[in-house]
């Protein structure tokens, strides 16, 4: 590793950390700092998007959200949060339709993750499909939940997911 990659691993742990100890605007200077110089870094980009969700700068995270998943290099976990973080954030400015599209993606590329269809679930409902967010959040608590009196009537949950409709 020359020493360029080892002051990017150390900058962006020490950014990490700084937002993990609820220190985000000083991860946010140095992220942002760390991102203008390394624009193509997928990584930098995620943590970047990543700190100012934590700030409540979200109209902000959304360029670094988009960069780091065009990028290339991000670990399966990184690019889950990355799908789930552009995804909320679009939810949370309003931007149902486009929200709907990048979670629906990531449960694509990530069916088994029940965050992802969480909050595809909602905004399924901001889209007014309350249908559908019904249905995934039903199907999620069925295949899920530990609830011994939810396990006892998974069958029945999972056949009226499929219909809400349906009577018996």
């Amino acid at each position: 590793m020359n020493g360029n990659e080892h002051d990017r691993d150390t900058l962006l742990a020490t950014a990490v950390r700084l937002r993990v100890e609820g220190r985000a605007e000083e991860a946010r200077r140095l992220l942002l700092a760390l991102s203008t110089a390394r624009p193509a870094d997928a990584e930098v980009a995620y943590q970047t998007a990543w700190v100012h969700d934590v700030l409540g700068l979200e109209a902000e995270a959304v360029p670094f959200y988009e960069r780091s998943l065009r990028g290339t290099g991000l670990s399966e976990e990184a690019r889950r949060g990355a799908l789930l973080g552009l995804g909320s954030t679009y939810r949370v400015l309003g931007r149902y339709d486009r929200a709907v599209e990048v979670l629906s993606g990531g449960v694509e590329e990530f069916p088994d993750d029940g965050a992802l269809r969480t909050f595809l679930a909602m905004a399924l409902f901001n889209t007014g499909e309350h249908d559908a967010s019904a249905r995934l959040l039903l199907e999620l608590l069925a295949a899920t939940s530990e609830d011994p009196s939810v396990r006892q009537y998974r069958s029945a949950i999972e056949h009226y997911a499929r219909d809400l409709c349906a009577t018996v």
